[in-house]
């Protein structure tokens, strides 16, 4: 039986499947959602598995897109667009309640469906840590998780974005969609202050090529000005976050913002593992790591007098980097293959 894993972000879609392929496709859903079959065939096709699926477990965040007008919309939007892309597979969401329903179920209930893919990692990762207090963190795009796990379980303080973005188990912070204005808004170079205007030129996708973070993708354009994802053109969007083109800067200047973009981003993230671990039960002794941006998190756990002493257990490493940054859909998918498939 082939079985496969959907994440589809609203900027996003990630596929894996249980044998470790993995891939990632940027489709702007708020831009073209009727599109969305066609990039979720795509993705499928990044798999290079040869054979339409028999089993589609899904999560998804894309819910959340501006194109919806609520959740619910977006939920049944998703689902409808996945049934429509592979028409002869059965269908498995994953729900934040930490089971699969089927596709009616999971429309029926748009806010156990909704922004689910981190329950499902957690859910999935636990297995690593199955009797020490432990913590997940994925960094992504556009969003940072961070999960507390005991007993190898996922022990949350929230469920919905709104509930964990106000304990901090969810973080609006990634590297490569977050505005650069949201992270500074003036540097000080020199004896000199230069303000950015508040308007998004530049992303966080930006500094981090500048500071060479990230490798370059020039067939992404998925952008602030809709060039491609390369170091002289994140040079020229950084400047223009001054309202200027680079040669009126400074030499210096632009990687000075881009640090201090970064350094934000560190402490963003750093004071929010701070109010989960400080809630937990009992002292988290390993975390587990992955993501695109697992960089960040780990200078953020080195820079701790104590987190750089936990067991670390980072997936690039251990599964490679393509199931790392799509680690929901494998998750999702290894889910799917244990609970599910053993009753098709």
């Amino acid at each position: 039986m082939q079985v496969i894993g959907l994440d589809v972000g609203g900027a996003n879609i990630k596929a894996a499947t249980t044998a470790g392929a993995a891939a990632t496709v940027p489709f702007a859903l708020w831009k073209a959602p009727e599109r969305l079959p066609e990039a979720l065939a795509e993705a499928l096709r990044c798999l290079n598995i040869g054979m339409s699926p028999d089993l589609i477990a899904v999560t998804m965040t894309g819910e959340l897109a501006d194109c919806f007008s609520q959740k619910a919309e977006g939920v049944a939007f998703i689902i409808d667009s996945v049934r429509a892309a592979f028409p002869g597979g059965t269908l498995a969401v994953w729900q934040v309640a930490g089971e699969f329903v089927d596709a009616d179920t999971a429309r029926r209930f748009p806010l156990l469906t909704a922004a689910s893919n981190w329950h499902a990692l957690a859910t999935f990762c636990g297995r690593i840590v199955p009797r020490t207090p432990a913590v997940l963190i994925d960094m992504g795009s556009t969003t940072t998780d961070i999960v507390p796990l005991e007993g190898g379980l996922p022990v949350p303080n929230g469920l919905t974005d709104v509930e964990r973005l106000r304990c901090g188990e969810l973080v609006y912070t990634g590297c490569r969609r977050t505005p650069l204005c949201a992270l500074v808004d003036a540097v000080r170079f020199g004896t000199e202050v230069y303000p950015l205007a508040a308007e998004v030129f530049a992303t966080s996708g930006d500094a981090w090529l500048v500071l060479e973070w990230l490798e370059e993708r020039p067939e992404d354009c998925g952008t602030a000005d809709g060039r491609p994802a390369t170091r002289r053109d994140a040079r020229r969007r950084v400047a223009r976050q001054f309202c200027a083109d680079e040669a009126e800067l400074p030499g210096g200047l632009l990687e000075a913002v881009c640090r201090a973009a970064v350094e934000k981003q560190k402490a963003l993230v750093r004071a929010a593992l701070d109010r989960v671990v400080e809630r937990s039960q009992g002292a988290p002794r390993e975390v587990i790591l992955c993501g695109e941006g697992i960089r960040l998190v780990r200078d953020v756990l080195e820079g701790h007098h104590v987190w750089r002493g936990w067991q670390r257990w980072e997936l690039d490493r251990m599964l490679g980097s393509g199931i790392s940054v799509a680690a929901c859909a494998y998750a999702v998918a290894r889910l799917a293959e244990e609970r599910v498939a053993p009753f098709l």
